[in-house]
């Protein structure tokens, strides 16, 4: 500033006091000034829209309207330049009206001198390249906020959000009119996490990879990592940083991984075992061949029957076992996914009628998908048999859910039953591990096995109880 001449916009209905004040910048010596005199309101507002000045003076009055209109007029039109105003003596309310606003400073004009004018001004043009500044380094990490993939949330001690970036609009579906009365409390999926998360920040200031379910406004649930710390701001105001990470996906592939695992690993030991205990069985049946003819006891024959037959049980349980496991050949063809839950349902209907199950179809928009349709059933015929036998007869709700999103077409079967355990849940689709007291434990294996050739995910929420609910993603075909 000091290198070239301020460009000067005075805004005064009264010449002799415009002159008055032009002379006194005359006698400034550290500055140069291209002043322009606006002579009303009017003026001064055409000519802050035409032109691009480094400081104003606004007097207080200016006939009908005042150097406050004035300001905010600008203001609201997005105009920063720096605004010293004039005002008369005793006009404290008027002078703190101008600095809320977002006055640079103001000066008494009966006490006007070149001093006071030098120095307000100096400390004028001081401060408003400091707010430049700051306004350049906001809008700087506003950009870098609004770019950043985690969602940035801002709340206030007492849990309102104020601030969001673009991220969390679309991981939590806030919307910009109903944000300031939203509480980050009702964006957690359990009550008790948020408490738990709350008291955790409260107490150490500061929380990393806190790991939780939350919710967007849609319903939709969301496996996020949160870190938080508590900040002041400059009236030392408390409030609190949240940056959320969308873990969905990622845990998604880590449990997928390590069912693939699971599954390959027991394929491996299923089929060990197969073979050490068949090769006993061929002897036990050699040596009964070679026995039985020699036996002329017929209760010692009925002993052997007793052998042969367990044997021949043994077998059939290792045969089921393989089978379970062995890569099948998948034949695939377009089907309507709605109409195949509908034929898996017309197999299992009579379970559900004779347990008195009430039936709940919650259809979206139908999809055709590339399956091979009998062992797709068999899979869908497993989980609705699995979901009526753990509801209790005549007070049961299934419901079979559709929709399409992301690329994928999700199949929900949900029940109302006891519920499983957070310990069973990892073992659920393991080979011979039932929860039935007649069961053999195959189904869920023969299922995953099934729904894997397909590429497709199988989620499993449960809640002891309450009910489970078995979630199917089909990848829709690419056009």
């Amino acid at each position: 500033m000091t290198n070239k001449a301020v460009k000067l916009l005075i805004v005064d209905d009264d010449e002799d006091d415009f002159y008055l004040t032009s002379e006194y910048l005359k006698e400034i010596p550290s500055k140069q000034f291209d002043i322009v005199w606006a002579s009303s309101f009017n003026e001064g507002f055409k000519q802050l829209s035409q032109a691009k000045f480094d400081l104003c003076f606004f007097d207080f009055r200016l006939g009908v309207k005042t150097g406050i209109d004035l300001l905010k007029a600008v203001t609201e039109m997005g105009i920063n330049t720096p605004v010293i105003l004039f005002t008369g003596k005793g006009d404290k309310q008027v002078d703190n009206e101008a600095m809320r606003l977002g006055a640079m400073d103001y000066l008494v004009k009966t006490d006007l001198d070149a001093e006071k004018l030098d120095r307000c001004i100096r400390y004028a043009l001081e401060r408003a390249e400091a707010v430049k500044r700051l306004r350049e380094n906001e809008t700087r990490l506003k950009s870098i906020f609004e770019q950043m993939k985690e969602a940035i949330v801002l709340k206030s001690s007492d849990g309102l959000i104020f601030y969001y970036n673009k991220t969390a609009y679309e991981l939590l579906g806030i919307e910009s009119s109903d944000a300031s009365n939203l509480s980050f409390r009702s964006f957690f999926a359990d009550i008790n996490a948020y408490q738990r998360f709350k008291e955790s920040l409260e107490f150490k200031n500061s929380i990393e990879n806190f790991e939780t379910w939350m919710v967007n406004t849609n319903g939709e649930r969301v496996l996020c990592s949160l870190n938080a710390s508590k900040q002041n701001d400059s009236e030392g105001n408390v409030y609190f940083l949240n940056v959320i990470h969308d873990i969905t996906s990622r845990k998604k592939l880590e449990r997928d991984r390590l069912l693939a695992e699971k599954s390959a690993s027991t394929a491996r030991l299923a089929r060990t075992l197969a073979h050490e205990v068949r090769n006993p069985l061929t002897n036990i049946h050699l040596s009964l061949d070679q026995l039985e003819p020699e036996l002329l006891d017929e209760d010692l024959k009925l002993f052997t029957d007793i052998i042969r037959r367990n044997s021949l049980r043994i077998n059939t349980l290792i045969t089921e076992l393989l089978e379970s496991f062995k890569p099948q050949e998948t034949i695939l063809t377009s089907i309507s996914i709605i109409e195949l839950i509908e034929r898996a349902l017309n197999e299992a209907i009579d379970r559900i009628n004779l347990k008195k199950i009430t039936l709940i179809k919650n259809f979206g928009e139908d999809c055709r998908l590339n399956l091979d349709q009998s062992k797709i059933k068999i899979a869908l015929i497993n989980l609705i048999i699995n979901a009526v036998e753990a509801m209790e007869a005549e007070k049961g709700q299934l419901t079979i859910q559709t929709t399409n999103q992301n690329g994928y077409c999700f199949v929900t079967i949900k029940d109302n039953g006891v519920g499983i355990s957070p310990e069973n849940l990892n073992r659920l689709f393991e080979p011979y591990f039932t929860l039935k007291t007649n069961g053999l434990g195959l189904g869920l294996a023969a299922t995953l096995t099934i729904l894997q050739l397909h590429n497709a995910r199988v989620e499993v929420e449960s809640e002891l109880g309450i009910g489970t609910a078995f979630t199917i993603a089909f990848p829709l075909p690419k056009d």
